[in-house]
């Protein structure tokens, strides 16, 4: 039987490997739709989608491409395919309008990958899930939803205000916030549920106050 949200998943993934091959085989093909702050001030605002479905290389590909298969199929068949689709680019655009925010003071500044809009599935799966247990290579033993959540908040702070490395730490996060926001839209009876949702909402809000006073 035809299975659109199936269908939707795969076509992303299929999306994804495509462009993202085709940029790493043509510098000027990367160059144009990357996350760009110079390409975005110039008014290509379209960066902000299209550098989702590029990456770096193979293990960044496959990392995100792993990560998108575990997790997608839980928010598919909560959300349906039109609101996967909506949670999937809104994370997206958090992520690296968050992005934006930290960087558009460096016009050298350039990005790409899916993992804000990962990022948001994760987390709109955490939220759903608050009980869920994630193993983190190389650990050993599975991590707490909320430990993982905390700790994602203060790794990606770290990352944020060191900028000594390539990793995307505001797409990641922004693409969390997305994720969560979505989430909390469309199913308010979670905060309801489970009061200690309104503390990791305060956290992220006051991550992003903090970070935004030391930079």
């Amino acid at each position: 039987m035809f299975n659109l949200s199936f269908d939707l998943a795969t076509l992303l993934l299929v999306l994804t490997f495509l462009m993202s091959y085709k940029g790493f085989r043509d510098s000027s093909f990367f160059n144009a739709y990357c996350f760009s702050v110079s390409g975005l001030k110039s008014g290509q605002w379209y960066r902000l989608f299209t550098s989702g479905f590029l990456h770096v290389g193979w293990w960044h590909l496959m990392v995100n491409g792993l990560t998108f298969y575990f997790f997608a199929p839980t928010i598919l068949n909560i959300f349906g395919t039109a609101g996967f689709l909506g949670l999937y680019l809104f994370s997206l655009l958090t992520g690296n309008l968050l992005t934006y925010f930290y960087y558009n003071k460096e016009y050298d500044y350039t990005a790409v990958g899916a993992s804000g809009a990962i990022s948001g599935i994760v987390f709109s799966s955490l939220v759903f899930n608050p009980s869920m247990k994630l193993y983190i290579l190389p650990l050993p033993f599975p991590i707490p939803a909320p430990l993982f959540g905390l700790g994602f908040l203060l790794y990606s702070m770290v990352g944020i205000l060191r900028n000594s490395d390539r990793i995307g730490h505001a797409a990641h996060m922004g693409g969390g916030i997305g994720g969560t926001l979505i989430t909390f839209l469309f199913y308010p009876s979670l905060l309801r549920e489970n009061p200690l949702l309104w503390v990791f909402l305060s956290l992220i809000f006051l991550a992003l106050f903090v970070i935004k006073k030391l930079r």
